[in-house]
Parts: C-alpha cells; sequence; structure tokens
C-alpha cells in the first residue's frame, strides 16, 4: 500500500502558481488558514507567531492561484507574503519589516519539523496543532517531542522520565496554563499525561530560563491552551491503539466568551489492542503482573481540561482552567496458594484563573492563581487461602498553590523591562503504613513552605550591536527561614551574516524533590514519592549553569552547537543499602556536568533531515558514600545520537528515525555463598548501547470539496527492527540486614505498531 501511494505521488505534483483550486474561508482564524492553504497548494509558512495575534479572514468560495490568494490575504490582514524557492512563504507584517521582522525573536524556524522553532530567548516553542510528523509516533506528543531535542534522553524508554543536561527527572518543571503539574505520564510514565489536541502553544526551556520560571533546577515545560475566543463551533474525535479522545471549541458570545474542552480515555477495560499490550509487557517487566491472567484487572486512565476566555473589552481578557489526570491499577496474581494485588491510583488536579490587562500601547500586567492537588494511594495486598496476610499502604499528597502578578513595561524599540511578584505555598506529605490489622506507621513526614519571590529582567535589542537579557530573582522561604537569590543572564549577538552566538548563564533552587524508596514497593513502578526540603537531611537543592554557543544557518542548513557546565549542590540520595546493610539512609551529595549539544539540519526537495548529538560527563559525590569522591552518575549517558529523514508531498508525509545511545551506567554484583556481593565501586560497569528505528506515516484528506468535515489517518512503528535493548539494571530488597537482594534487568519496548484516526470539524 505505501509502496504504490510513493509510486503515485510523483504524478500528482503541480505547479502553483498556474493551479487554480477551490477555497474559501468564514472568519477563521490566521493559523488554520495557513493550514488549508498549505494543504491544498503544497507550500509552507514560516512565521512568528506574534504577528498573526488576532487575525481572521473571510473569503468567498471561488478557483484562485497560490499568486491571487495572496494578495487578497495581504489586503485583509495587512501581512506581506515573500515567496521562496517556489515553495517557502515567508509571513511579516509589512514588506518593509521583513528583515527587522525574521529577526526579533525566531532564530530557526522548523527546528526538528514544522511547529517547532527555537527563539533569541534560547528556549523551543513547540505547536503541537501545526506539529508536523516525528518519527514513531502518529500524533504530536509533547513530553515524546521534547525528547528529540538536543540534550534531552530517556534511558528508561518512557515519555515521562526523560533528563536534560544530565539533570533528574524531578529537576524538570510541568506547568499547564500557569497550574504546577507532578503527575507526568499515563501507563506508568509510556505516554504523556497531556492531551496534544487541547495544548496551543508549548515552550521548552533548558538554559538562560526568564526569572519568573524558578522552582526546578533543570527545565521548564510550560504548555498553554488558547487564548483567542473561536467565532464558529469546531470539534475533533480521534482513535488510537490506546485511547479515544475529543475536542470542542465554541463561542457563547461572539468575540466576548468563549469554552474549549477536551477529554481523554483509554478503553484497554474493554479491548486491549496490540499496541497496549506491547506497552504493559514492558510496564509490568520483572514483577508479579507480568504473568499475571486475570480478566478483570483494571490498567486505565482518564484526562480531561475546560477552559473559559472571557474578554469584556480590547483591554481586558480572563481566563478560567481545569486540568484533572487519573490514573487506575487494580491487579490480582494468584500462584498454588497465594494471591497478590496491587492497587494504586494517581491523580492530579489542577485550576487557574488569569488576567491580562493592557494599561497602554507599553504598559501589560498579568496576574494569576493556581492551585493543584497531587495525590497517590498504592496498597499491596497478599492473601494465603482467602485469608489477607498482609496490607502495606503507601500515600503521597501535594497541595501546591500560588498567585502572582507581573508589568511588562516598553520603555523604546530597545529596551523593555519586566517585574513581578510570586507567592507559592507547597503542603507535601507521604505515609507508609501496614494496616493489616492495627494501623502501624513505618514512616511519614508533613512539611510545608511558603515561598515569597520577586523578580526582575532587562531586555536590550540592538541588531548593529547584540541583545542582552539581564533578570534577577530573590526568594525567601518562609519556614526554612532561607533567602536566595538567582541571577539570570542571555546573550544574543549576530556575529557575521549567517553566524549568530548565544552566551547564558543562571542559578536555579529547588524545594521539591522525588525520593527513592524501596520498603514496600513490590510492584517496583511508582516507587519515587515527592517531599519538601526541610533545611536538614534535605537541603535546598542549588543549580548553577554556563553555556556558550553558535548557531549557522544558510541555504537550507542549520548548525546549532552549544557547550554547557552545570553544577548541582545539596542534592539527596538513598545509600546503597547493599553496599552497606547498616547505612540504609539520605546522604547529601553534589554533581558536575559537562556536555555539548549539536543539531545539523537541511532541507532539500520535499525532505527534511537532521541529525543532533549529545556529548555528556557527568559525576556525583554524596557525603559517605565512595570514600567521597566522585563517581559516574547514574544519569551519565555519555553520547546520544538521534537522525530523522521526513518526506512530504501535499497532504502526505513518511518520517524515518534512529535513535542510538550509550547505555546506563549500573554497579556489578557478584554471587557468593552469602548471595550478591558488590566489591567494584559505584556504576563502574555500563550496559550495553541501545539503538532502535521508528517509522511514521499519516495522510489528510477532506471527504468533499464543499464540506469542512477533514480527516486524518496515521501509522507508525516503534523498534522497526526489534532490538531488544538491555536498558536497567536494578536490585531491590535492602531494607535491612535480613532481606534477599533481588537483581532486576529491564528491557526495552520490542516491535509496537499503532494506528490513529482523526476527524476534523
Amino acid at each position: 500500500m505505501i509502496i504504490s501511494i510513493l509510486l503515485i505521488l510523483p504524478f500528482l505534483a503541480f505547479s502553483q502558481e498556474e493551479a487554480k483550486f477551490y477555497i474559501y474561508f468564514d472568519n477563521e482564524t490566521i493559523e488554520d488558514a495557513f493550514e488549508l492553504i498549505e494543504a491544498i497548494y503544497d507550500v509552507r509558512f514560516s512565521y512568528n507567531n506574534d504577528v498573526l495575534k488576532q487575525k481572521r479572514i473571510d473569503l468567498k468560495k471561488e478557483k484562485r492561484s497560490l499568486t491571487q490568494l495572496l494578495r487578497i490575504l495581504e489586503t485583509q490582514t495587512g501581512l506581506s507574503f515573500e515567496i521562496v524557492a517556489n515553495r517557502y512563504i515567508i509571513v511579516n507584517k509589512t514588506k518593509t519589516n521583513v528583515v527587522i521582522e525574521a529577526l526579533d525573536k525566531i532564530i530557526i524556524n522548523g527546528y526538528l519539523t514544522k511547529g517547532i522553532s527555537k527563539r533569541k530567548d534560547a528556549s523551543y516553542q513547540i505547536s503541537p496543532k501545526s506539529l508536523g510528523i516525528l518519527p514513531g509516533l502518529t500524533e504530536s506528543d509533547v513530553l515524546e517531542s521534547v525528547q528529540l531535542l538536543p540534550g534531552v534522553v530517556s534511558p528508561n524508554e518512557t515519555a515521562s522520565g526523560y533528563l536534560v543536561r544530565g539533570g533528574k527527572v524531578d529537576q524538570n518543571r510541568l506547568i499547564w496554563d500557569g497550574i504546577n503539574m507532578y503527575h507526568k505520564g499515563h501507563l506508568f510514565g509510556m505516554i504523556s499525561p497531556f492531551n496534544p489536541n487541547a495544548t496551543k502553544g508549548v515552550t521548552f526551556i533548558n538554559k538562560g530560563s526568564h526569572p519568573r520560571y524558578g522552582e526546578r533546577a533543570s527545565s521548564v515545560i510550560s504548555m498553554t491552551t488558547n487564548t483567542a475566543i473561536e467565532n464558529r463551533f469546531k470539534a475533533q474525535l480521534g482513535l488510537n491503539g490506546i485511547n479515544g479522545d475529543a475536542f470542542i471549541e465554541t463561542p457563547i458570545i461572539n468575540n466576548t466568551l468563549g469554552i474549549q474542552a477536551s477529554i481523554r480515555s483509554s478503553y484497554t477495560n474493554t479491548y486491549q489492542s496490540y499496541t497496549f499490550n506491547r506497552l504493559a509487557d514492558k510496564v509490568f517487566e520483572s514483577t508479579k503482573i507480568e504473568n499475571g491472567d486475570n480478566p478483570n484487572n483494571d490498567f486505565s486512565f482518564l484526562d480531561y481540561n475546560i477552559k473559559l476566555n472571557y474578554k469584556p473589552n480590547a483591554s481586558n481578557s480572563f481566563y478560567a482552567s481545569v486540568i484533572s489526570i487519573d490514573n487506575n491499577l487494580d491487579y490480582t496474581v494468584s500462584d498454588a496458594t497465594a494471591t497478590f494485588n496491587d492497587r494504586m491510583s494517581i491523580k492530579n488536579t489542577g485550576y487557574g484563573l488569569g488576567w491580562d490587562k493592557i494599561w497602554n500601547a507599553n504598559l501589560k500586567q498579568h496576574t494569576s492563581a493556581y492551585f493543584s492537588e497531587y495525590k497517590l494511594n498504592y496498597n499491596f495486598i497478599t492473601s494465603d487461602d482467602g485469608v489477607m496476610t498482609s496490607d502495606f499502604d503507601k500515600r503521597n499528597v501535594i497541595f501546591d498553590s500560588g498567585i502572582s502578578t507581573e508589568f511588562s513595561k516598553r520603555i523604546n524599540d530597545d529596551n523593555s523591562i519586566t517585574l513581578g511578584y510570586q507567592y507559592v505555598l507547597k503542603d507535601v506529605g507521604f505515609a507508609f503504613l501496614n494496616t493489616t490489622n492495627l494501623e502501624f506507621i513505618l514512616d511519614e513526614d508533613k512539611t510545608v513552605v511558603q515561598t515569597h519571590s520577586l523578580y526582575g529582567n532587562y531586555k536590550y535589542k540592538n541588531p548593529k550591536l547584540f541583545d542582552l537579557s539581564l533578570g534577577f530573582r530573590a526568594s525567601y522561604f518562609e519556614e526554612l527561614k532561607a533567602f536566595r537569590v538567582e541571577p539570570r543572564l542571555l546573550l544574543y549577538k549576530q556575529l557575521f551574516k549567517n553566524v549568530k552566538l548565544q552566551v547564558s548563564g543562571e542559578i536555579k533552587n529547588q524545594i521539591i524533590s522525588e525520593i527513592d524508596e524501596t520498603i514496600i514497593s513490590d510492584l517496583s513502578l511508582e516507587n519515587r514519592l515527592w517531599r519538601l526540603a526541610n533545611g536538614n537531611e534535605f537541603p535546598i537543592i542549588n543549580s548553577k549553569q554556563v553555556s556558550v554557543g553558535f548557531i549557522y544557518t544558510n541555504n537550507g542548513w542549520t548548525l546549532d552547537v552549544d557547550n554547557y557546565y552545570k553544577t548541582l549542590d545539596n542534592i539527596t540520595a538513598l545509600s546503597f543499602g547493599f553496599l552497606n546493610p547498616n547505612n540504609s539512609q539520605f546522604n547529601i551529595g553534589e554533581q558536575r556536568i559537562y556536555g555539548v549539544d549539536v543539531f545539523l539540519r537541511k532541507r532539500f526537495n520535499g525532505f527534511n533531515s537532521w541529525v543532533s548529538y549529545s556529548f555528556n560527563n557527568s559525576e556525583s559525590k554524596y557525603q559517605n558514600l565512595n570514600n567521597e569522591s566522585f563517581f559516574t552518575s547514574r544519569s551519565n549517558v555519555i553520547h546520544s545520537v538521534t537522525a530523522s529523514l521526513v518526506y512530504k508531498l501535499a497532504n502526505f508525509q513518511l518520517a524515518l528515525g534512529w535513535r542510538w545511545q550509550n547505555g546506563k551506567p549500573y554497579t556489578a554484583s557478584t554471587t557468593s555463598s552469602n548471595g550478591l556481593e558488590f566489591n567494584d565501586g559505584i556504576n563502574t560497569k555500563r550496559l550495553p548501547d541501545y539503538h532502535r528505528l521508528d517509522f511514521s506515516s499519516t495522510y489528510k484528506f477532506k471527504f468533499s470539496r464543499d464540506s469542512r468535515l477533514r480527516a486524518k489517518v496515521g501509522f507508525s512503528i516503534r523498534n522497526v527492527y526489534n532490538k531488544n535493548n538491555f536498558i536497567s539494571r536494578e536490585y531491590f530488597g535492602n531494607n535491612d540486614l535480613n532481606s534477599e537482594i533481588e537483581l532486576v534487568d529491564k528491557f526495552s519496548i520490542g516491535f509496537t505498531p499503532n494506528l490513529m484516526f482523526r476527524l476534523y470539524w
């Protein structure tokens, strides 16, 4: 089928200038209009999102050439369109502003694919709605998309388990419409819990972050939904091998009040597809559930979000947003006499309010408030001949709320300043209980920390000299009686015609982190719990990072190289009890990381090809471990390479992607009469290299020329050649001197196909 399509596609090519097509718009947003024009005329638009704000198009149905259509759009929108190489169209405010707008914010458009760009402020902007095809994905996945960027790896092959520049998973901050989110992945991290069809824009920051962003040491992913009020009803329905979803946008009062909502749910309780079974095989590997065969078992997820946008006048706009992410597990496994029941519920619910005020042409204010609630409950129940013999209960609860306001002042064309204040209250607790007979508390903690933060940022831009962003963030942690100052610096300089220089530096502090626990996790899947710094055995984590890099762009080529050095202080880790069973305690340490990220892209004749390479050298040192000398960090994936080739013709896309990286380091063991022994030091061995090939294909079509109903079909394969990658070696059962140590090896996901079908109207 695919070969047949490839053979006939060349005969479908046409000259955009001569061919005429029926096209019309009924008060459409300019973004939606561009998407339809790209599909019909086989062109690509390149633009700064800020240029398109609040622009809409009306157009009667008529046959038009591309040139005729663009002339009409210029008149209606005040935009200018410059056609490059007969296919690529650069969009700007006016023809006299082409150079200024092209260089103002976006450095690289279509970084990996359409819908991903890199900006002068060093952030990556992702638009899931317009995102081009990515290898192994039939639909855009926010967290999976980020993992294809240089410096981001996921050694455990999950959407949520990504490491940024050698940092830990819990050092990545996730924000949805201003709400802090703590649950990172459905199906124990295999897919993102954030519906990409409801996500309007994504900002990913791994260096030089704006001082409004605090709380985490490594990176920020800030996701936002649509802030515009649509003037007509829009809807989507989708189905793939794991879940189904629906999304709607509709006005309640034209140009004043609108609502959008989405819902996504697994259907595994009704039907378990081959795709789901492949994911479940990976998730439950090396657990009792792996061999379980109970048709009544439950392994499901549900997420939804609702947002109201209200714009009473041109100077004020408000929003109210709700998001809920819910995961459930209830598995029972039995042997000859014993029964083992794992029950887990993970839920993260968030509420956000926002107000944007335009005081005048040069002064804007943004005020927001949020509340986020995260709850994890896990029970491991064992029974013998129908009689309960043990019931362990693990709980983790987070109440996170905050309010902030920010003023943005444009002083003149070259200077602007931002000032803001944030108040955040975090209430975090966890408990390990034995509730077989009477409730017995094994361990528990409850900590509250209030944080007051003031921040400011000054921006100076001069195309002839350089662009400078200089910021600070000052935070007072009330209960910890601690004060921290975080300077931020970002410098951008055009060295030559096609070469730009970027320099950044930042200091960050983190008071919430995850801890590993192995007390009662027979399941060994969700054995990480959130807790707050308390100033004693859990101090405030401190991160410092500097980076220097350059970007070269010319004639379809893009080369982006960035060198960085990062240190982390006051990180904590549970002592490796299997190395010293008498010393199972948390120890304070430090980490130092040096790395290089390289990205190379070339576009030619409908093809988009890119290669990214990351070098990372990460070492850790902890009190009372390894004679307090540095050793290789668990996150140290020294070399990683990602390569992709994408071909697009009209509405048909194909993508191939290959990943290769060094295996993770691990602590080696030997077998003796006393069980496993550890005599070679910490993380002195390394797993075999990892590699896999992924494939994706999508096709968009309309049911008729006059119908608004559109559709998209997709097919993808993860691990095309079914490589059995060895991705993890862990040890469990080291909680006391009498526990046997168990070695657990885990492997990658195998050959995993997926199908997708979506309807749009």
